[in-house]
């Protein structure tokens, strides 16, 4: 995918789509702007279908100069790999290392032509993650539309216990407005065969505190559990263990709430 068909793309947060990476990866090297080989995965083990762990976070952050880009996507992929995003491009093969900066640059310089930026972040090898980052200056800010997805292999298991950790984290420092946390079966390396797969199960919910700020309405029915300050909370519900299908319908309904009292 390019800036030309980014540009043409609704920037709507919700059922985000996981990326779907070629059967390859690359190890960023070098300086910017400059591709690496890329290494075919040719492990038949990394193809047996595992978990993959893909989910969608949308931040809103106050428009200025001091403000850089990236910091979401790295503290989600610290929480989730255990390390750092190893690299990132504006289409696919990956070749740039990682660099919050270069991105802010890019993504404020194609703001100033009113375009919104669209990047891809692998992780390294031994960190099998992908990431499609979309951001746009809108009235509400500069807004962050992010779908990591994270494979695990047989003897792994699906960080599904350390989303309220990162969904505090990312409220508390980096301005999160919603984060949905899902669970599906899918090749660990993260490739996509060509035939039919089920869809990711949602086992998670998270409200930043701005959007919870601007509610008007009690939300006891669904139990969240508070994030942050108790004068100004996120709200983080818990919608199963990503196994059960029936939790899409608990989002359906948590989400009709939200709209009912002017958010979501």
């Amino acid at each position: 995918m390019d800036h030309d068909a980014a540009d043409r793309e609704s920037a709507g947060p919700h059922t985000p789509r996981p990326p779907t990476p070629a059967s390859r990866t690359s190890t960023p090297a070098g300086p910017a702007g400059t591709r690496s080989s890329a290494t075919t995965l040719r492990d038949p083990a990394s193809q047996r279908p595992r978990s993959s762990l893909p989910d969608s976070k949308h931040t809103v952050h106050p428009a200025d100069e001091r403000l850089v880009l990236g910091g979401a996507l790295e503290q989600a992929w610290r929480t989730l790999t255990g390390a750092p995003p190893a690299g990132w491009a504006t289409s696919e093969p990956v070749g740039v290392p990682w660099s919050p900066r270069q991105l802010t640059d890019l993504a404020r310089a194609r703001a100033q032509q009113s375009l919104p930026t669209w990047i891809v972040a692998v992780g390294a090898p031994g960190h099998l993650a992908i990431a499609t980052v979309r951001t746009t200056r809108t009235h509400l800010g500069v807004e962050e539309h992010i779908t990591p997805a994270v494979g695990h292999r047989a003897a792994q298991h699906a960080p599904v216990a350390a989303m309220p950790e990162l969904a505090e984290s990312l409220a508390a420092r980096h301005n999160l407005a919603t984060m949905i946390g899902q669970l599906r079966t899918a090749r660990a390396d993260l490739t996509t065969p060509a035939h039919h797969e089920p869809p990711p199960v949602p086992f998670s919910f998270t409200l930043g505190p701005d959007a919870v700020a601007d509610r008007d309405g009690d939300d006891t029915a669904f139990a969240p559990t508070r994030l942050g300050p108790a004068a100004r909370p996120a709200l983080h519900y818990t919608l199963g263990d990503g196994t059960d299908p029936a939790a899409r319908e608990r989002l359906r309904q948590i989400n009709g709430r939200l709209a009912a009292t002017g958010e979501g």
